[in-house]
């Protein structure tokens, strides 16, 4: 290898990870162990495939990808949930108030 042969590679693409059944699997559980909780769906991007963002009722939140904006729908459907997409509606405040405790707390 040459002194510049790492600057003519060209770089690689990244590899998006796809949803796969324990994203689901976790976002079942997490939505069975809590309360109030409300699904954000956050759109495809060039880092990301499409994610769900689930919120309880005291602002804990996970975030997992799903195969698609309806998948996402279906999902929060199946488990009588609301949900919203976040690019219009934003995040509620719980879940920026829970993270800022966290952070207070040496927990993020």
């Amino acid at each position: 290898m040459g002194l510049f042969d790492r600057f003519r590679r060209k770089p690689r693409p990244g590899v998006l990870r796809t949803a796969s059944n324990q994203d689901t699997s976790h976002l079942e559980q997490w939505t069975r162990s809590r309360q109030g909780v409300e699904a954000y769906v956050e759109p495809k991007t060039t880092v990301t495939e499409t994610t769900v963002v689930l919120v309880a009722h005291d602002g804990e939140w996970t975030r997992r990808r799903v195969a698609s904006p309806d998948a996402a729908r279906s999902f929060a459907r199946k488990l009588g949930m609301p949900i919203y997409d976040a690019g219009i509606v934003g995040y509620p405040k719980r879940m920026r108030d829970y993270t800022a405790r966290q952070k207070k707390l040496g927990n993020g």
